[in-house]
């Protein structure tokens, strides 16, 4: 999937609006992008009314601890799963986008670069996905975050 390299200022502007109508506080729980998802939605319109924050769990250990992903590869989907589920909890979010990926230049937990894993924690649950970015490891957390964003933006329309 061709995503945008760099995320739109509007998509954060339209995530508080539709976060603000709906009536929804929205989470992130970030590793490779390490805090820009949270960045972009602390900088959108209004965000102390709907941004409950982000969690940076970096190193796996970190995930491990504080988000509650169980032992073995973090770059997998049980792994996105558990960290936005875990933050929603810990935060009192009712929507969490949560990302785990490899940006590079190195494999890891046998992944190739560019494998992200996205999940999406709310009231209806959560959904996950994987998605392969070319490009080199900013090029990667640029399409990560934006495709974050996109993410949450599509869950919270209408």
């Amino acid at each position: 999937m061709r995503v945008s390299s760099n995320p739109s200022p509007d998509v954060a502007e339209r995530i508080a609006e539709l976060a603000q109508q709906a009536g929804v506080t929205v989470a992130c729980a970030e590793s490779l992008t390490g805090g820009q998802i949270a960045t972009a939605l602390a900088a959108a319109p209004d965000s102390s009314a709907w941004f409950r924050g982000g969690i940076v769990a970096y190193a796996s250990e970190v995930k491990h601890d504080l988000l509650e992903v169980p032992p073995g590869p973090v770059v997998c989907e049980e792994s996105a799963r558990t960290m936005a589920a875990t933050t929603a909890k810990l935060l009192g979010a009712d929507v969490v986008v949560a990302v785990t990926g490899v940006g590079g230049p190195d494999p890891q937990d046998d992944q190739p670069p560019g494998t992200v894993w996205f999940a999406l924690r709310s009231g209806d649950g959560v959904e996950s996905c994987c998605l392969d970015f070319d490009g080199d490891p900013p090029e990667i957390v640029e399409r990560t975050t934006a495709e974050s964003l996109r993410r949450l933006h599509e869950h919270l329309r209408p």
